[in-house]
């Protein structure tokens, strides 16, 4: 996300761009299709994992609860920004 918005920002929608938003939106993806929560919770829970996001270990926990919703937004920006580059470079 971060080569994302630095590449967006710096003019380059480039092959390393296009890959970074694929690993992106792949894993966004599989977000959602795993109702919002991360897919590795299951097969951790029952080798003694607890279902409590892993991030509020390094996070402060309202970052760490709120990672969605901050995250949506960086990806419409990168995306606005991608789009820019891209029709500045088609005219």
């Amino acid at each position: 996300m971060v080569y994302l918005l630095y590449s967006g920002f710096a003019g380059r929608s480039d092959r390393r761009a296009a890959v970074a938003a694929a690993v992106v939106a792949g894993e966004s993806l599989i977000f959602l299709a795993n109702g919002a929560s991360c897919p590795l919770t299951e097969p951790a829970v029952p080798l003694g994992g607890s279902r409590a996001p892993v991030t509020d270990i390094y996070l402060p926990k309202w970052l760490a609860h709120n990672l969605p919703a901050l995250h949506v937004p960086l990806v419409v920006a990168a995306a606005l920004l991608h789009a820019r580059n891209r029709r500045r470079k088609a005219s």
